[in-house]
Protein backbone atom coordinates (compact mmCIF):
# COMPACT_ATOMS: atom_id res chain seq x y z
CA UNK A 1 0.00 0.00 0.00
CA UNK A 2 1.50 3.34 -1.15
CA UNK A 3 0.89 6.29 1.16
CA UNK A 4 2.37 9.11 -0.94
CA UNK A 5 3.03 9.61 -4.65
CA UNK A 6 5.49 12.36 -5.61
CA UNK A 7 5.09 13.58 -9.20
CA UNK A 8 8.18 15.26 -10.70
CA UNK A 9 7.72 16.73 -14.20
CA UNK A 10 10.94 17.80 -15.88
CA UNK A 11 12.14 18.87 -19.30
CA UNK A 12 15.81 19.42 -20.22
CA UNK A 13 16.70 19.57 -16.55
CA UNK A 14 20.11 17.89 -16.54
CA UNK A 15 21.60 20.81 -14.61
CA UNK A 16 19.36 20.35 -11.56
CA UNK A 17 17.59 16.98 -11.67
CA UNK A 18 20.33 15.23 -9.68
CA UNK A 19 19.83 17.69 -6.80
CA UNK A 20 16.08 17.05 -6.91
CA UNK A 21 16.47 13.27 -6.89
CA UNK A 22 19.15 13.34 -4.20
CA UNK A 23 16.73 15.24 -1.98
CA UNK A 24 14.09 12.57 -2.64
CA UNK A 25 16.60 9.91 -1.54
CA UNK A 26 16.79 11.76 1.78
CA UNK A 27 12.98 11.55 2.00
CA UNK A 28 12.49 7.96 0.81
CA UNK A 29 10.25 5.54 2.68
CA UNK A 30 9.01 2.08 1.78
CA UNK A 31 5.44 3.38 1.26
CA UNK A 32 6.43 6.36 -0.92
CA UNK A 33 6.67 6.30 -4.72
CA UNK A 34 8.43 8.82 -6.95
CA UNK A 35 7.21 9.36 -10.50
CA UNK A 36 9.56 11.35 -12.72
CA UNK A 37 7.95 12.43 -15.99
CA UNK A 38 10.63 13.27 -18.55
CA UNK A 39 8.71 15.58 -20.86
CA UNK A 40 10.54 15.13 -24.16
CA UNK A 41 14.00 16.12 -22.90
CA UNK A 42 16.79 16.27 -25.48
CA UNK A 43 19.57 16.43 -22.89
CA UNK A 44 20.72 13.86 -20.31
CA UNK A 45 17.76 14.31 -17.95
CA UNK A 46 16.33 10.83 -18.53
CA UNK A 47 19.71 9.12 -18.18
CA UNK A 48 20.41 10.90 -14.90
CA UNK A 49 17.01 9.88 -13.57
CA UNK A 50 17.65 6.27 -14.58
CA UNK A 51 20.92 6.34 -12.64
CA UNK A 52 18.93 6.88 -9.42
CA UNK A 53 16.79 3.74 -9.76
CA UNK A 54 19.07 1.67 -7.53
CA UNK A 55 19.41 4.32 -4.82
CA UNK A 56 15.81 5.53 -4.74
CA UNK A 57 13.30 2.76 -4.02
CA UNK A 58 9.91 3.40 -5.59
CA UNK A 59 11.32 5.48 -8.46
CA UNK A 60 9.55 5.24 -11.81
CA UNK A 61 10.71 7.20 -14.85
CA UNK A 62 8.11 7.90 -17.54
CA UNK A 63 9.02 9.48 -20.86
CA UNK A 64 7.00 11.59 -23.24
CA UNK A 65 8.57 11.22 -26.71
CA UNK A 66 7.80 14.88 -27.45
CA UNK A 67 7.21 17.73 -24.98
CA UNK A 68 3.58 18.01 -23.91
CA UNK A 69 4.01 20.84 -21.40
CA UNK A 70 4.01 21.05 -17.61
CA UNK A 71 0.26 20.53 -17.20
CA UNK A 72 0.13 17.32 -19.24
CA UNK A 73 3.37 16.06 -17.71
CA UNK A 74 1.84 16.44 -14.26
CA UNK A 75 -1.33 14.74 -15.49
CA UNK A 76 0.75 11.84 -16.80
CA UNK A 77 2.27 11.44 -13.35
CA UNK A 78 -1.14 11.69 -11.67
CA UNK A 79 -2.49 8.93 -13.90
CA UNK A 80 0.38 6.65 -12.84
CA UNK A 81 0.11 7.50 -9.12
CA UNK A 82 -1.20 4.90 -6.67
CA UNK A 83 -0.71 6.66 -3.34
CA UNK A 84 -3.40 7.70 -0.90
CA UNK A 85 -1.93 11.19 -1.16
CA UNK A 86 -0.08 12.99 -3.94
CA UNK A 87 2.31 15.92 -4.02
CA UNK A 88 4.41 17.58 -6.70
CA UNK A 89 7.98 18.77 -7.09
CA UNK A 90 9.50 20.60 -10.05
CA UNK A 91 12.67 19.11 -11.48
CA UNK A 92 14.80 22.15 -10.63
CA UNK A 93 13.75 22.33 -6.96
CA UNK A 94 14.66 20.23 -3.92
CA UNK A 95 13.24 19.13 -0.56
CA UNK A 96 14.56 19.30 2.98
CA UNK A 97 15.40 15.92 4.58
CA UNK A 98 12.34 14.36 6.22
CA UNK A 99 9.94 16.90 4.70
CA UNK A 100 7.67 14.35 3.01
CA UNK A 101 7.16 12.34 6.22
CA UNK A 102 6.12 15.53 8.03
CA UNK A 103 3.80 16.40 5.15
CA UNK A 104 2.04 13.03 5.42
CA UNK A 105 1.87 13.35 9.21
CA UNK A 106 0.15 16.74 8.80
CA UNK A 107 -2.53 15.61 6.34
CA UNK A 108 -3.10 12.36 8.24
CA UNK A 109 -3.56 14.22 11.49
CA UNK A 110 -5.87 16.87 10.09
CA UNK A 111 -7.95 14.48 7.96
CA UNK A 112 -8.78 17.10 5.30
CA UNK A 113 -8.80 17.02 1.49
CA UNK A 114 -5.58 18.98 1.08
CA UNK A 115 -2.92 20.79 3.08
CA UNK A 116 -0.91 23.81 1.92
CA UNK A 117 2.57 24.66 3.14
CA UNK A 118 5.06 27.50 3.11
CA UNK A 119 8.16 27.34 0.89
CA UNK A 120 11.70 28.68 0.62
CA UNK A 121 12.48 30.81 -2.43
CA UNK A 122 16.05 30.46 -3.67
CA UNK A 123 17.96 33.00 -5.77
CA UNK A 124 21.66 32.21 -5.81
CA UNK A 125 22.74 32.14 -2.17
CA UNK A 126 19.67 34.03 -0.99
CA UNK A 127 16.94 32.13 0.91
CA UNK A 128 13.57 33.71 1.74
CA UNK A 129 10.64 31.91 3.38
CA UNK A 130 7.30 32.63 1.68
CA UNK A 131 4.27 31.86 3.80
CA UNK A 132 0.96 30.58 2.53
CA UNK A 133 -1.52 33.44 3.06
CA UNK A 134 -3.79 31.71 5.59
CA UNK A 135 -2.84 32.91 9.08
CA UNK A 136 -4.77 30.22 10.98
CA UNK A 137 -2.45 27.23 11.00
CA UNK A 138 -3.07 23.60 11.85
CA UNK A 139 -6.88 23.71 11.76
CA UNK A 140 -9.35 22.59 9.10
CA UNK A 141 -11.33 25.13 7.04
CA UNK A 142 -13.75 25.32 4.16
CA UNK A 143 -11.63 26.15 1.07
CA UNK A 144 -14.30 28.60 -0.12
CA UNK A 145 -13.77 30.67 3.02
CA UNK A 146 -10.14 31.26 2.01
CA UNK A 147 -10.91 32.99 -1.32
CA UNK A 148 -12.10 36.39 -0.08
CA UNK A 149 -11.73 39.26 0.68
CA UNK A 150 -10.87 40.59 -2.75
CA UNK A 151 -8.50 43.32 -1.58
CA UNK A 152 -5.98 41.19 0.32
CA UNK A 153 -3.75 38.26 -0.55
CA UNK A 154 -5.59 34.97 -0.03
CA UNK A 155 -5.04 31.31 -0.83
CA UNK A 156 -6.05 31.63 -4.50
CA UNK A 157 -3.11 34.03 -4.86
CA UNK A 158 -0.81 31.18 -3.78
CA UNK A 159 -1.30 28.65 -6.60
CA UNK A 160 1.91 26.60 -6.32
CA UNK A 161 0.92 22.94 -6.65
CA UNK A 162 4.20 21.79 -5.09
CA UNK A 163 3.47 23.68 -1.85
CA UNK A 164 1.12 21.10 -0.42
CA UNK A 165 -0.27 17.57 -0.37
CA UNK A 166 -3.61 16.33 -1.72
CA UNK A 167 -5.86 13.31 -1.31
CA UNK A 168 -5.73 11.40 -4.55
CA UNK A 169 -9.45 10.67 -4.09
CA UNK A 170 -10.04 14.29 -5.20
CA UNK A 171 -9.73 12.78 -8.68
CA UNK A 172 -10.34 15.21 -11.53
CA UNK A 173 -9.96 18.21 -9.22
CA UNK A 174 -6.23 17.48 -9.20
CA UNK A 175 -5.80 17.40 -12.97
CA UNK A 176 -4.43 20.44 -14.75
CA UNK A 177 -5.88 22.02 -17.93
CA UNK A 178 -3.74 20.24 -20.52
CA UNK A 179 -4.28 22.95 -23.12
CA UNK A 180 -2.19 25.37 -21.07
CA UNK A 181 1.59 25.65 -21.19
CA UNK A 182 1.74 28.50 -18.67
CA UNK A 183 -0.53 29.68 -15.82
CA UNK A 184 -2.02 26.16 -15.56
CA UNK A 185 -2.00 26.49 -11.77
CA UNK A 186 -4.42 29.45 -11.77
CA UNK A 187 -7.64 27.64 -12.80
CA UNK A 188 -6.36 24.61 -10.86
CA UNK A 189 -6.19 26.46 -7.51
CA UNK A 190 -9.54 28.17 -8.08
CA UNK A 191 -11.20 24.81 -8.83
CA UNK A 192 -9.73 23.29 -5.67
CA UNK A 193 -10.97 26.13 -3.50
CA UNK A 194 -14.46 26.27 -4.98
CA UNK A 195 -15.11 22.50 -5.16
CA UNK A 196 -13.09 20.64 -2.49
CA UNK A 197 -14.63 20.16 0.94
CA UNK A 198 -11.83 20.90 3.40
CA UNK A 199 -8.24 22.10 3.69
CA UNK A 200 -5.64 23.39 6.10
CA UNK A 201 -2.38 25.33 6.10
CA UNK A 202 0.59 24.25 8.20
CA UNK A 203 3.85 25.95 9.13
CA UNK A 204 6.12 23.63 7.18
CA UNK A 205 8.68 25.05 4.73
CA UNK A 206 10.55 22.14 3.21
CA UNK A 207 10.32 22.94 -0.52
CA UNK A 208 13.23 24.92 -1.93
CA UNK A 209 12.00 26.71 -5.04
CA UNK A 210 14.62 27.94 -7.49
CA UNK A 211 13.69 31.27 -9.03
CA UNK A 212 15.07 33.00 -12.13
CA UNK A 213 16.19 29.70 -13.66
CA UNK A 214 17.14 30.14 -17.31
CA UNK A 215 14.60 28.44 -19.57
CA UNK A 216 11.85 28.21 -16.95
CA UNK A 217 8.38 29.19 -18.09
CA UNK A 218 8.43 32.30 -15.90
CA UNK A 219 11.44 33.56 -17.86
CA UNK A 220 10.52 32.80 -21.46
CA UNK A 221 8.84 35.35 -23.72
CA UNK A 222 7.29 33.19 -26.42
CA UNK A 223 3.69 32.46 -27.41
CA UNK A 224 3.14 30.27 -24.38
CA UNK A 225 2.71 33.46 -22.34
CA UNK A 226 -0.58 34.03 -24.17
CA UNK A 227 -1.96 31.01 -22.30
CA UNK A 228 -2.25 33.36 -19.32
CA UNK A 229 -5.47 34.63 -20.90
CA UNK A 230 -6.79 31.13 -21.62
CA UNK A 231 -6.14 30.27 -17.99
CA UNK A 232 -8.17 33.19 -16.70
CA UNK A 233 -10.97 32.52 -19.13
CA UNK A 234 -11.24 29.16 -17.37
CA UNK A 235 -11.17 30.91 -13.98
CA UNK A 236 -13.98 33.26 -14.96
CA UNK A 237 -16.10 30.55 -16.59
CA UNK A 238 -19.15 29.79 -14.41
CA UNK A 239 -17.55 31.58 -11.44
CA UNK A 240 -19.99 32.52 -8.68
CA UNK A 241 -20.74 36.24 -8.62
CA UNK A 242 -19.51 36.73 -5.06
CA UNK A 243 -16.03 35.54 -6.08
CA UNK A 244 -15.82 37.63 -9.25
CA UNK A 245 -14.25 40.76 -7.64
CA UNK A 246 -11.41 38.62 -6.32
CA UNK A 247 -10.82 36.94 -9.68
CA UNK A 248 -10.87 40.31 -11.46
CA UNK A 249 -8.36 41.77 -9.03
CA UNK A 250 -6.20 38.65 -9.37
CA UNK A 251 -6.28 38.93 -13.17
CA UNK A 252 -5.56 42.67 -13.25
CA UNK A 253 -2.58 42.36 -10.89
CA UNK A 254 -1.04 39.58 -12.97
CA UNK A 255 -1.79 41.39 -16.22
CA UNK A 256 0.09 44.43 -14.92
CA UNK A 257 2.98 42.20 -13.86
CA UNK A 258 3.23 40.69 -17.35
CA UNK A 259 3.04 44.12 -18.99
CA UNK A 260 5.88 45.35 -16.78
CA UNK A 261 8.00 42.50 -18.18
CA UNK A 262 6.83 42.93 -21.78
CA UNK A 263 10.33 43.79 -23.03
CA UNK A 264 10.98 40.03 -23.20
CA UNK A 265 8.39 39.82 -26.00
CA UNK A 266 8.97 40.49 -29.67
CA UNK A 267 7.07 43.57 -30.88
CA UNK A 268 4.53 41.32 -32.62
CA UNK A 269 3.96 39.16 -29.54
CA UNK A 270 3.71 42.22 -27.31
CA UNK A 271 1.01 43.61 -29.58
CA UNK A 272 -0.89 40.33 -29.44
CA UNK A 273 -0.50 40.17 -25.66
CA UNK A 274 -1.84 43.70 -25.23
CA UNK A 275 -4.72 42.95 -27.59
CA UNK A 276 -5.72 39.84 -25.64
CA UNK A 277 -5.38 41.74 -22.38
CA UNK A 278 -7.62 44.56 -23.54
CA UNK A 279 -10.18 42.09 -24.90
CA UNK A 280 -10.47 40.04 -21.73
CA UNK A 281 -10.45 43.06 -19.43
CA UNK A 282 -13.10 44.66 -21.66
CA UNK A 283 -15.35 41.63 -21.20
CA UNK A 284 -15.34 42.07 -17.40
CA UNK A 285 -17.60 44.47 -15.43
CA UNK A 286 -16.01 47.93 -15.95
CA UNK A 287 -16.69 49.14 -12.42
CA UNK A 288 -15.08 46.02 -11.00
CA UNK A 289 -12.00 46.43 -13.18
CA UNK A 290 -11.78 50.12 -12.26
CA UNK A 291 -11.95 49.28 -8.57
CA UNK A 292 -9.22 46.65 -8.92
CA UNK A 293 -6.94 48.93 -10.93
CA UNK A 294 -7.42 51.89 -8.60
CA UNK A 295 -6.31 49.79 -5.67
CA UNK A 296 -2.88 49.09 -7.18
CA UNK A 297 0.37 50.98 -7.03
CA UNK A 298 0.58 54.15 -9.12
CA UNK A 299 2.98 52.42 -11.53
CA UNK A 300 0.71 49.44 -12.14
CA UNK A 301 -2.37 51.61 -12.38
CA UNK A 302 -0.65 53.70 -15.07
CA UNK A 303 0.32 50.57 -17.03
CA UNK A 304 -3.23 49.24 -17.01
CA UNK A 305 -4.90 52.56 -17.78
CA UNK A 306 -2.61 52.93 -20.79
CA UNK A 307 -3.87 49.54 -21.98
CA UNK A 308 -7.50 50.37 -21.12
CA UNK A 309 -7.92 54.06 -22.03
CA UNK A 310 -11.71 53.94 -21.65
CA UNK A 311 -11.59 52.59 -18.12
CA UNK A 312 -13.59 54.80 -15.74
CA UNK A 313 -12.00 56.10 -12.59
CA UNK A 314 -13.13 54.35 -9.44
CA UNK A 315 -15.74 56.62 -7.81
CA UNK A 316 -14.67 55.75 -4.30
CA UNK A 317 -11.07 56.68 -5.04
CA UNK A 318 -12.20 59.96 -6.62
CA UNK A 319 -14.22 60.69 -3.49
CA UNK A 320 -11.18 60.07 -1.28
CA UNK A 321 -9.04 62.35 -3.43
CA UNK A 322 -11.68 65.10 -3.29
CA UNK A 323 -11.79 64.81 0.50
CA UNK A 324 -8.02 65.18 0.63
Amino acid sequence: MITLSVVVPVRDGERYIADALASLCRNARHDFEFIVVDDGSVDATGDIADDYRAGLPGLEVLRNPVPLGLADARNTGLSAASGRYVTFMDGDDWLAPGYLARLVEAVDGLGCDFVRTDHVQVEGRKRVVHRAPLARRGSVHDPRDAILPAGVRTMVDYPYAWAGVYRRSLGDLLHFPGSLHTAEDRPWIWRLHTQAASFAAVSLAGVFYRRQVSGSLTQVGDERQLHFFDAFELVFKDLEEKFLPKAVRNFCALLAHHLELADRFTPELRARFEERGAQLAGALPPAMVAEAVSGMSAEREAVLRALLPGLPADSRKRHVQEDL
